[in-house]
């Protein structure tokens, strides 16, 4: 049974209308945080330029050509060896909007690349799901709406939560039927920490509650494409490694709206080396062969593991990831995949993660076995799904 929202519109968690983009520029200039933040990643930055070309955006599709798409190569060119994408080709013929389902590694970075590379080879750019846990201060919610990112509501509980989720789902079914557009959502909430990517069915039951029909018709109307994002190096590893220790020695540890930020800052500027994006093969043939009459909650893990299944084989391996899965297992198992200098380099490179973790008690051993599972998970279910 559909749930019927309070809210009548989708005021709440929209990003902007085009005729809200020239106050929310002017907002912006006017506002020192949002300077600051962009001097840390352009130190140079001629403020009054920027300013300028920011006033002469009166549309989010200029202010994301201009703007959005400089500051995220830019990004790329200063922190990745290289930013690249496969399975163009498995794309929907005719630009049909579609949701784009990934793992999910960073908290901004995923969907902003994800977004430039589909501008590029003439997709076109997508709206993009965002937890409001992140809005840490309201010209970063102005920033990400005007950069058309919708709003999902987290930290309620209860019928709040339901009518939110239902409230999101009418939003997402609204922007693919009605609006045209394709959304990027993520396949958890939250990213999987020890990169052990596993679609929660509670996105999918979400996802549902905005259809008029059936569960299969529902999820099928959303045309759903997952993507598999491979990050050589994970610049948050050793925050992750840090939070898993911190929960296993507090079960009452809670993450501060500082260490969202913190993790939001080091993922953006520091080095990722390769990153790959690959598109893979859209599920609604898989679905359509299911028997609509299974039980709900096997039916939701059932297209979850579809989800699962395609990001696995299509994700992109590089010699950290054969290494750290020989190291945690004690193996030689993938010693063919690598050289001895790759093998010193990536050892190098775990114990410069390991040193930047300041914490008490720090476990070591503990923390190392963390980041490996980290680079190492991936492969695992990769050859688990061969």
């Amino acid at each position: 049974m559909k749930i019927n929202t309070v809210t009548p519109n989708f005021d709440d968690i929209r990003p902007l209308n085009n005729d809200e983009v020239k106050d929310a520029i002017e907002e912006l200039i006017a506002n020192k945080d949002f300077d600051d933040a962009f001097r840390y990643i352009k130190p140079d930055l001629n403020w009054e330029e920027f300013s300028q070309i920011m006033r002469s955006c009166r549309t989010k599709e200029e202010f994301k050509e201009r703007l959005a798409y400089e500051v995220v190569m830019l990004v790329a060119r200063n922190t990745t060896f290289s930013l690249t994408i496969s399975g163009r080709s498995r794309l929907p013929e005719g630009h049909i909007p579609c949701t784009f389902i990934s793992n999910h590694r960073d908290i901004v970075l995923d969907a902003s690349f994800l977004n430039v590379m589909l501008y590029d080879v003439g997709y076109g750019l997508t709206q993009v799901a965002i937890g409001d846990n992140l809005l840490l201060k309201p010209w970063i919610e102005t920033l990400v709406r005007l950069n058309n990112s919708f709003i999902v509501k987290r930290g309620i509980s209860g019928r709040q939560q339901l009518l939110a989720s239902a409230h999101l789902s009418d939003y997402i079914h609204h922007t693919i039927k009605e609006t045209k557009e394709s959304v990027w959502i993520a396949q958890r909430e939250g990213r999987a920490k020890d990169s052990n990517d596993k679609t929660q069915n509670s996105i999918l039951k979400m996802l549902n509650m905005g259809g008029e029909k059936d569960l299969l018709t529902n999820i099928m109307d959303l045309n759903i494409v997952p993507v598999a994002i491979s990050y050589e190096f994970d610049p948050c590893d050793f925050l992750k490694a840090q939070e898993f220790q911190q929960r296993r020695d507090n079960t009452d540890f809670v993450k501060s709206k500082r260490d969202d930020l913190l993790s939001m800052e080091t993922g953006i500027l520091n080095n990722k080396g390769r990153v790959h994006f690959s598109i893979c093969t859209p599920i609604n043939k898989k679905l359509s062969v299911l028997d609509p009459q299974m039980e709900k909650n096997e039916l939701y893990s059932t297209i979850a593991g579809i989800i699962d299944k395609e990001i696995y084989k299509h994700y992109r391996f590089y010699p950290c990831n054969y290494v750290a899965y020989d190291m945690l297992m004690a193996t030689n198992r993938f010693s063919n995949m690598y050289g001895a200098a790759d093998k010193e380099q990536f050892e190098e490179y775990l114990q410069t993660q390991l040193d930047k973790i300041v914490i008490p008690e720090k476990d070591e051993p503990y923390l190392r076995t963390k980041i490996l599972e980290m680079y190492t998970n991936p492969l695992k279910n990769f050859l688990a799904n061969e």
